[in-house]
């Protein structure tokens, strides 16, 4: 049962983006195709799951015995940045196309604070390892979730008519909060 709350808080109720507000660039920036957005919410699982594993060893073999917990944030960026380095290598290798299709925003992954933010938070929630992982797997499974949802109606704006003065990023804005605020509804669950 905890970590069926935890998946569902994560995903619904306080989602990276939509309830806390970490990793704006990347949903503004890659949300304007579908397909790119679901390839960003795939990269993101992989290096947001194993970047939370290996950050919480590291806080909890390395930082935490040598009394060295100040050193946190920067490690952790290291080894985020590390990730996303390999990533970037294996979607060169393995899908050239959805290299291509995420383009600069690909790098962004590595200074993408929901990353750094699942990672940090672990810690102040005093997370084991398990649930650890199952709030990582959550919360980006949430980011894919918000991303690839606010891309679909990105795609259906691109096909209606809307005024000069909101084309583009305003409505985006307010289609992003009303996107929120729909996301809020799940507040009551748990």
């Amino acid at each position: 049962m905890e970590y069926f709350v935890i998946v569902i808080s994560a995903i619904f109720v306080n989602n990276i983006i939509l309830a806390q507000f970490l990793g704006v660039c990347p949903f503004l920036g890659v949300s304007t195709r579908v397909s790119t957005a679901a390839g960003m919410g795939g990269a993101v699982l992989f290096v947001m799951t194993i970047a939370t594993i290996v950050t919480y060893l590291i806080q909890h073999y390395v930082l935490i015995p040598l009394e060295i917990e100040y050193l946190q944030t920067i490690s952790y960026i290291l080894i985020i940045a590390s990730l996303v380095q390999m990533v970037e290598i294996m979607l060169k290798k393995l899908s050239p196309a959805l290299y291509q299709a995420l383009g600069v925003f690909l790098p962004l992954i590595t200074t993408n604070c929901a990353i750094l933010g699942v990672a940090i938070l672990v810690i102040q929630k005093d997370f084991d390892l398990m649930q650890s992982v199952v709030f990582a797997v959550a919360n980006s499974a949430g980011f894919a979730l918000a991303l690839v949802i606010f891309a679909g109606i990105r795609e259906h704006l691109a096909l209606i008519n809307v005024p000069k003065g909101m084309a583009g990023i305003p409505i985006a804005l307010v289609s992003a909060g009303i996107l929120a605020l729909a996301f809020m509804g799940f507040a009551g669950m748990v």
